[in-house]
């Protein structure tokens, strides 16, 4: 919350460190062509900002709530005893009304403030969940001055977005959702809200950039901007200058806590669908489709014998899922789905969730047997979606499912060096170092020298190594075999499939000295 929060707390971000970028700049939908001076073919007018946004605020400050909460905190003892004054004395009075509380239980009330919007006449208004987070009594103050309790009508943790409801005497003032997919970066925008106390501040600014992902959740694409946000704008709204909301005020980076020019709104193409959820059901409902992801990076792609540097690999396939019919498997690609082209991983789960449960969508992935196989397959399959939330319950009940470890007993087989790393077979004392299930196959990773290139890659002792250039292993001795095949035949890296304890899968390419 933008409200009463300190520095680093949810919705201030520290500033990340000097030279680390916070995620890819997404690129414009359009290119402008040029001609051979280097100058644009058809120059456009210049469009400058507008003179004044007053015609444009005047029509929405009063759609524009600030939200205040209290929460009943219990104080924590310290084992002081009560200050009592003498017996008989007439100051006791004056320590009984300093120390006492409002119930005399100990507790205090803690308040805060935040932003928010309507959205229906009736009394829907919009806001962040960490605005209202655990709070006893949530007030929303309008812009007349008149309050109103609102009630919770449902939250999204995931996208940090909250619904109320507040019963008014006569129709509010309400506002809409614009597209926010149709913003460019430079188009003009509009915050207003509830900064640091000082309702119905209104300031100006551009679309800085899209698509920011600043690890805040599962489905980041927030809008950034450089209209000034500060704490207390949290749940606000963020309009285009045609007066529509296109993203709700959610973040900012600052290392004092005040607006430094980097603010982030939800886009309203993300948050009208978990509203509509949220209104209708008071809770959200997402599409699941089972699967484990991982980046395809450049080392990757090449590693697969991809043709590009794209889409979402699978990497696991959650038993009783969606996914679970034999139709993906480990080391597909994911390029489209349901008509919509997959560019990262991120943009999976993201388009999946949106997605409703229930669906038959068309999945395009990439398929490849081997690395040495004949061209990539260009495959399509049909899955029906699961529900997230359903899924969830599901990964933590078989993730909490006890594995039986080997008895000890198996002699132990000797080590190998190889890529450094140390490498042996599973047998019963690995099983139970490293607390692998009996299911487990692999050759296991023992030891990994700080200064090697799989260190750098974050591998690390107990993981288990599934295959090598896609194929499987199951002794220290076929790594090694595979390994000096991949060198004989002048390849520069060797494609691993890890496995960590908890049977999570990732691929590591790892140089062949």
């Amino acid at each position: 919350m933008m409200g009463m929060l300190s520095a680093g707390a949810q919705g201030v971000i520290e500033p990340p460190p000097e030279g680390q970028v916070i995620a890819p700049q997404v690129p414009p939908a359009t290119t402008i062509e040029l001609d051979a001076t280097g100058i644009p073919a058809t120059p456009r007018a210049m469009s400058h900002g507008p003179a004044s946004v007053a015609d444009v605020a005047e029509g929405l400050l009063d759609a524009v709530v600030n939200i205040s909460t209290s929460q009943t905190v219990e104080a924590a003892g310290r084992g002081i005893p009560p200050l009592e004054a003498p017996e008989g004395s007439p100051l006791q009075d004056f320590f009984d009304d300093l120390l006492k509380d409002d119930n005399g239980s100990g507790s205090r009330k803690v308040q805060s403030l935040g932003s928010g919007f309507v959205i229906d006449p009736s009394g829907i208004i919009i806001t962040n969940n960490h605005v209202i987070a655990d709070a006893d009594e949530i007030t929303a103050n309008f812009a007349d001055g008149s309050k109103l309790t609102a009630t919770l009508v449902g939250v999204d943790t995931k996208t940090d977005i909250a619904v109320l409801k507040v019963e008014p005497t006569t129709p509010l003032k309400a506002v809409k959702f614009g597209q926010s997919e149709q913003l460019r970066i430079g188009d003009w925008v509009m915050a207003v809200g509830n900064p640091f106390g000082l309702g119905g501040s209104v300031t100006v600014g551009i679309v800085s950039a899209r698509g920011r992902n600043i690890n805040a959740g599962p489905y980041d694409n927030f809008i950034q901007t450089d209209a000034a946000i500060n704490r207390g704008n949290s749940g606000g709204p963020l309009f285009d200058m045609n007066g529509d909301v296109v993203g709700i005020n959610t973040a900012i980076i600052s290392p004092t806590g005040g607006s430094i020019g980097i603010g982030f709104s939800i886009p309203s193409e993300i948050a009208t669908n978990v509203i509509g959820q949220l209104r209708e059901f008071g809770e959200t409902r997402r599409g699941w489709l089972g699967i484990r992801l991982q980046e395809v990076s450049e080392d990757i792609a090449t590693g697969l014998g991809l043709p590009a540097a794209r889409g979402a690999l699978v990497m696991g396939v959650v038993p009783g899922g969606p996914s679970d019919n034999g139709l993906l498997r480990v080391g597909d690609v994911i390029v489209a789905f349901d008509g919509q082209d997959i560019e990262t991983s991120r943009d999976l789960p993201r388009i999946v969730a949106e997605t409703p449960v229930g669906k038959k969508v068309q999945v395009e992935l990439l398929r490849k047997e081997a690395t040495t196989a004949d061209p990539t397959q260009e495959l399509q399959v049909e899955i029906t979606l699961g529900r997230l939330e359903d899924g969830e319950k599901l990964m933590t009940e078989s993730e909490a499912a006890p594995t039986t470890p080997e008895a000890p007993g198996a002699p132990k087989t000797a080590e190998i060096e190889t890529l450094g790393m140390t490498i042996g077979d599973i047998d019963a004392d690995a099983r139970t170092k490293y607390s692998l299930g009996e299911d487990v196959a692999g050759v296991v990773i023992t030891a990994v020298h700080p200064a090697s290139s799989a260190a750098e890659k974050g591998i690390e002792p107990g993981a288990v190594i599934r295959e090598v250039a896609q194929e499987k292993v199951g002794k220290a001795s076929d790594v090694e075999k595979k390994i000096a095949e991949l060198k004989s035949s002048g390849r520069k890296n060797a494609l691993l499939l890890l496995a960590s304890a908890s049977g999570e899968l990732r691929f590591v390419v790892v140089p062949i000295d």
